[in-house]
């Protein structure tokens, strides 16, 4: 019995502005994993409040709302961490 051998063709665009912002933003999301689990306090928060807005952009750009909501909240939360950290509390 032959089995057929499926290729998967590439859907999304590559090079694109959205692309580019896509990969940077999620770059920029290890990177500040990485140091959450070295505990590098507050840079963690800036990498990820960066990561996250550029996340965030690229969701509006696909007008995708479920992935508007998830990083909207995500920006929220770290940059209330962030001022929870510069206030002192």
């Amino acid at each position: 019995m032959k089995r057929k051998l499926h290729i998967l063709k590439k859907v999304t665009p590559t090079h694109t502005k959205d692309w580019y912002i896509k990969w940077v933003s999620s770059v920029i999301l290890i990177i500040g994993m990485l140091l959450t689990s070295n505990n590098i306090f507050p840079l963690n928060l800036i990498l990820h409040i960066i990561g996250i807005g550029g996340w965030l952009v690229v969701s509006m750009m696909w007008n995708d709302r479920a992935l508007i909501v998830i990083n909207s909240i995500g920006l929220m939360i770290y940059i209330n961490g962030l001022l929870q950290w510069a206030i002192g509390s």
